[in-house]
């Protein structure tokens, strides 16, 4: 048989062929699902948008627009938001603020499932085992099998709303969707719009407090400076009234003008040392919480160890979710996050560092400025005690006044803008109250059935097809046991040994009729020519094949002789219903002659000589020289056809005796019955004997099992011509 391209529809002839299994695994898979799907407890799902902005954004006043230092990593920022809102002290305040003891699906009163869903449940649990060290499973048992295990403690309501809220950034924007979950659709667009406005208003109180004690510093400063300029307003008019102050002209001077450069230098480093002491007294104020100083925020190495960290966090995100948490990229990723991490408290700690000496060296600045005016103002005592005296007063008081001033103005813009509370966070959409549950959905949940039923479905039946290791097809028998291949017989119910004589289908009885044209091919040349027939295992029906063989030979007008040689387990007699007390055992041991053990049938073209009684030593009598006396002696007999039925291969050693007697060895293969190993074994073993030629036929075949395959390679043969009425 020449071998065939593999067609598409070859593969999926094997849904067909395993149908039953196809359509209950189905049939299971959409039933477990839906039942699922009808049995869960419907959860409402509501959402809110919050809008997040720049923090800096609304800071309006004319100072605040010069000094405002914009924020150079804003995904930082918002992640930092992300996780405040799902953090513990919010959810606390939201828990106090919904009062969840009054809530029944925190008091253990909400609705339960039915025993179905909870024996489902358990089941899925239990069932899902291996996968619940890398997902997320969340039907938990206890609340499965007692409703009322669900019910939360008072010490635990944060966590438990933290649970079922989950919080997005909209891709592209700065907008942060809030989703909650609960069986309660009321309950649950109360839940995230408590969330949403507890956020906005702890943002806002945050803000608001750090604005407050920013200023509170500011007015006990303005109190100070207005200390100093009511002192030196008071000294240059004491000074005026006691000297004549107005008639002396300093701008002359060398001394005076420099007098004049220092009184500026020293009012610039004092300016400058305020400044640096309203920076340093900001991070002493924020203690830990030092990042959101403008001062350490400007810094460029904090802003790039910042970038560095988020982007090894965004890293260490993607291959956990890739590779999982002990892959090496992960681990290698860790450490380097790690070490940022280390490296960007270093720099912080630098840039506080690098504050607190700026603020220092201010002051250091202003000290020695203040020695070098002192000194300026001996030297200057020659030229002109009372013009030095009048200027630095009148430059002192100048000073003090614009200091003053510039602490004044900052202490009135943080006021407006702590008592304007505005906020860079608002809410942009409440939730209403949702329609329609989240899940289950009946529509997706029935797609997802059939889908996964399909698939499943499919799954096992090719994976059974491929658990089958049995010998199926006329290809499985030329391709893989490289035999050439005589023909099938399709299957007989009922009848144990179905003769060709006998009410049988008509394939079957043109199967035999095939095999013996075939055969004729084969075994070309004239004189009689003898044949074996034999098979691996018993049951896949040698006996029958070489009755029908025999009678298929006859019927074509050939005398025949039929040799029954299985003497252990003799089944021909049993065939043609003939007596067996007499036969082959007898002939070989030299207890009968030949025309004794010989015997007719129906057909006189067909003669059979029964196996006989059953001797002590079958094998012995087989591979006597009376046996390949006889075989010999029939080669050149009276018959055209001589046919021994052997005993299987693999059970006794009677086959492989024979084999090279004969001019061909039919090897008989039960289809979907006989395992590959078994068949090569056999193969092998009656290689070993070297016999002159081996034709496989390949029987009981299941036609309507295989049958697109038969009907697509032997479909005309077997199936199309009988369908057709004997008439035509």
């Amino acid at each position: 048989m020449p071998e065939v391209e593999p067609h598409l529809l070859d593969r999926l002839s094997v849904l067909y062929k395993y149908g039953w299994a196809v359509i209950t695994v189905f049939l299971l898979v959409v039933g477990w699902v839906m039942v699922d799907s009808y049995t869960k407890i419907p959860i409402y799902r509501a959402q809110a948008r919050v809008l997040i902005e720049d923090p800096n954004t609304d800071q309006g006043t004319p100072t605040e627009m010069v000094r405002n230092v914009n924020f150079q990593d804003p995904e930082v920022y918002m992640q930092t938001q992300l996780r405040i809102m799902r953090g513990r002290e919010l959810a606390d305040q939201v828990a106090k603020k919904l009062d969840l003891r009054k809530v029944a699906e925190f008091n253990g009163q909400g609705p339960t499932p039915t025993p179905l869903a909870r024996g489902i449940s358990v089941i899925k649990y239990y069932a899902a085992w291996p996968y619940r060290l890398v997902t997320f499973t969340p039907v938990e048992p206890l609340q499965a099998l007692n409703p009322a295990a669900a019910t939360v403690d008072e010490r635990h309501y944060g966590d438990a709303l933290v649970a079922r809220l989950a919080v997005a950034l909209v891709r592209g924007s700065q907008l942060v969707d809030l989703t909650y979950d609960s069986s309660d659709p009321a309950f649950a667009a109360r839940a995230v719009n408590a969330f949403a406005e507890e956020y906005v208003a702890q943002n806002l109180a945050l803000k608001v407090a750090s604005l407050e004690n920013s200023a509170q510093w500011l007015t006990g400063e303005v109190a100070r400076q207005q200390g100093l300029v009511q002192a030196s307003e008071r000294a240059l008019a004491q000074y005026r009234e006691k000297q004549d102050a107005g008639a002396l002209d300093s701008g002359q001077n060398i001394v005076v003008a420099r007098l004049q450069q220092l009184n500026d230098a020293v009012t610039k480093a004092r300016t400058d040392r305020i400044q640096k002491e309203s920076q340093w007294k900001q991070i002493q104020a924020a203690g830990q919480d030092v990042e959101s100083i403008s001062s350490v925020i400007a810094n460029a190495s904090v802003q790039n160890f910042r970038a560095q960290v988020a982007q090894l966090q965004q890293d260490r995100a993607r291959i956990s979710d890739r590779y999982g948490e002990k892959h090496p990229d992960f681990l290698k990723v860790v450490s380097q996050l790690a070490n940022a991490e280390r490296q960007l408290e270093a720099e912080i700690k630098k840039a506080v560092q690098n504050t607190k000496n700026e603020y220092d060296n201010a002051v250091t600045q202003e000290r020695v400025l203040q020695e070098s005016l002192n000194e300026s103002k001996k030297a200057a005592t020659d030229l002109g005690r009372l013009g030095v005296d009048y200027s630095v007063l009148m430059r002192e008081a100048e000073s003090n006044r614009e200091i003053y001033n510039q602490l004044l103005t900052r202490e009135k813009e943080l006021r407006v803008v702590a008592n304007s509370r505005t906020n860079n966070v608002r809410i942009v959409d409440r939730s209403q109250v949702p329609a329609a549950p989240f899940t289950p959905n009946h529509r997706t949940d029935w797609l997802y059935a059939l889908a996964f039923g399909v698939v499943l479905a499919v799954g096992v039946a090719f994976g059974i097809d491929y658990m089958d290791d049995t010998v199926k097809t006329p290809e499985d028998v030329t391709r893989r046991l490289r035999m050439r291949f005589l023909g099938l017989v399709p299957s007989v119910r009922g009848e144990r040994h179905p003769l060709i004589s006998g009410p049988v289908p008509h394939d079957f009885s043109e199967a035999y009729r095939s095999i013996r044209t075939a055969l004729a091919g084969q075994l070309l040349g004239g004189g009689p020519k003898v044949i074996a027939v034999g098979s691996s295992q018993p049951l896949e029906g040698k006996t029958t094949t070489a009755v029908n063989m025999a009678m298929a030979l006859a019927l074509g007008g050939s005398r025949v002789l039929l040799i029954d040689a299985d003497m252990r387990r003799p089944s021909v007699h049993k065939a043609l219903r003939i007596a067996n007390d007499r036969g082959l055992s007898q002939l070989l041991a030299g207890q009968a002659r030949m025309r004794e053990v010989v015997q007719r049938t129906h057909d006189p073209n067909l003669l059979v000589i029964p196996a006989g009684r059953t001797p002590a030593n079958p094998s012995e009598l087989l591979g006597s020289d009376r046996m390949r006396a006889l075989v010999a002696g029939l080669e050149t007999g009276p018959f055209d056809w001589v046919v021994i039925d052997t005993p299987p291969v693999l059970a006794v050693t009677d086959a492989v005796i024979i084999a090279p007697l004969v001019a061909a060895m039919v090897f008989v293969i039960g289809s979907e019955m006989t395992r590959w190993r078994l068949v090569e074994r056999a193969i092998e073993t009656l290689m070993s004997s070297h016999p002159r030629k081996v034709l496989a036929v390949l029987n009981k075949v299941d036609f309507g099992r295989n049958r697109y395959y038969y009907s697509r390679y032997y479909g005309h043969q077997y199936k199309n011509y009988y369908s057709e009425s004997p008439a035509a």
